[in-house]
């Protein structure tokens, strides 16, 4: 997660820089969040701000002599709205007080893994007697390193309408799929063997992209990674207030799955617009609205 630093302008950090910024973080936090972690022990997330929706999150414990024990920290990215109403489940990771989050969304068709952002809110919630199940009110928002900017693909007004009749469609059917519809999986099969179909077909005449116009796929070994692209709905450029870095942040559509991007400019190939398409590898984060 600390290569991470560098999509909100902490680029090039030497560790001394790093550790004065961390200790100033905690002495000076913007936002704290604390929860009881055992009889002897608090946990406290401490937060602050570094450009528009931008920041470092320092996690750790207070002893019993009320002394900060930082145990580990990384980037955040708040994002704006709600992204998704699916039941979400958390579980604790091993290493260390942190959590990741697991979501069914239809519209994306795999199992949504993030890092739970808001962990001390989370842990609030949890010694009121909130199970880590059930919660139904997300957003999502990713931290990227590297993308590029492609350009939408041609559609007229019935085009659009079209497809978004399709996207309805399928969505439903995987729906009815999950609570054992045969008829729906079988529609399901078929749909896919047609699209494989097509795209075999039409490869060999054109680029991928110019037939596949959004996709949403994990990456790599880290089940919170994953390869996107989508159309830029509103995008704005901001700075680090710190180190001056420039960076983008950008809300895009990818599989109806609205979300937020945030990113270095040195690390995006070429000029964001709306309407135009990012391509990508994120971080997911996520944060439960209590």
């Amino acid at each position: 997660m600390h290569s991470y630093l560098r999509a909100i302008g902490f680029s090039k950090p030497e560790q001394k820089e790093l550790d004065q910024i961390l200790q100033d973080v905690i002495a000076s936090c913007d936002e704290k969040k604390i929860a009881e972690q055992g009889k002897n022990e608090i946990f406290a997330e401490l937060s602050r701000y570094f450009g528009m929706n931008i920041g470092l999150r320092v996690c750790g414990t207070y002893d019993e002599q009320d002394q900060f024990r930082m145990e580990y920290y990384f980037p955040y990215f708040a994002g704006s709205g709600i992204t998704s109403q699916e039941d979400v489940m958390v579980e604790q990771r091993s290493e260390k007080v942190c959590f990741s989050g697991a979501c069914d969304d239809v519209r994306v068709g795999v199992t949504l893994i993030f890092y739970l952002a808001n962990a001390g809110e989370y842990l609030t919630e949890r010694t009121k007697g909130t199970p880590g199940e059930g919660f139904s009110n997300l957003t999502l928002s990713g931290l990227s390193t590297e993308g590029k900017i492609l350009l939408p693909i041609q559609k007229n007004i019935a085009q659009r309408e079209r497809d978004q009749q399709l996207t309805r469609k399928r969505t439903q059917m995987i729906y009815e799929a999950r609570r054992g519809n045969e008829e729906a999986m079988e529609n399901l099969t078929m749909d896919d063997m047609d699209t494989y179909a097509m795209i075999s077909r039409r490869i060999a005449n054109e680029d991928i992209f110019s037939i596949v116009d959004t996709y949403f796929m994990p990456y790599g070994m880290e089940c919170d990674r994953y390869n996107v692209m989508g159309e830029i709905l509103e995008w704005m450029e901001t700075t680090n207030k710190l180190t001056g870095e420039k960076l983008y942040q950008m809300t895009i559509n990818c599989n109806d799955l609205i979300f937020d991007i945030c990113m270095n400019q040195e690390d995006l190939m070429g000029i964001p617009e709306v309407g135009r398409r990012f391509k990508g590898i994120i971080w997911l984060q996520g944060s439960l609205n209590f």
